[in-house]
């Protein structure tokens, strides 16, 4: 099984900027494979929504509220992704999830998904 584990959320002002990240924990990286990474987020009062994906061949993709300002990468040594978010706005203050798809090498046919508790950015403006 796979863990996610995010960090580097906090209070942040409006224009700076923020870098989050999240590492799998619990798995040995020859026992599966992490198809998709995705960072989510959930503001007080709406439904969570995907803010970006990184593909395990390296595609990404962004929401288009956050295209040109979140850049979302892999730390292949720590297995992990990370976040970067410049030019915050309070639109961004929210609660950012990881989730990732992964299979198991015994079952490669088998896709799972894990999710992370999240971690709060506040954007103060």
């Amino acid at each position: 099984q796979v863990r996610p584990v995010e960090s580097g959320g906090g209070l942040v002002q409006a224009g700076d900027s923020m870098r989050l990240s999240c590492a799998a924990s619990g798995n040995d990286p020859k026992d599966l494979t992490i198809t998709h990474w995705r960072w989510s987020r959930q503001a007080p009062g709406k439904q969570r929504e995907l803010v970006a994906v990184i593909e395990s061949v390296g595609l990404t993709n962004y929401a288009d509220s956050v295209k040109g300002r979140f850049t979302i990468t892999r730390n292949y040594r720590k297995n992990a992704v990370d976040l970067q978010m410049n030019s915050l706005t309070s639109d961004g203050t929210a609660v950012y999830y990881c989730n990732v798809d992964f299979r198991a090498a015994t079952r490669p046919w088998m896709t799972k998904t894990a999710w992370g508790q999240g971690t709060p950015v506040n954007v103060s403006s």
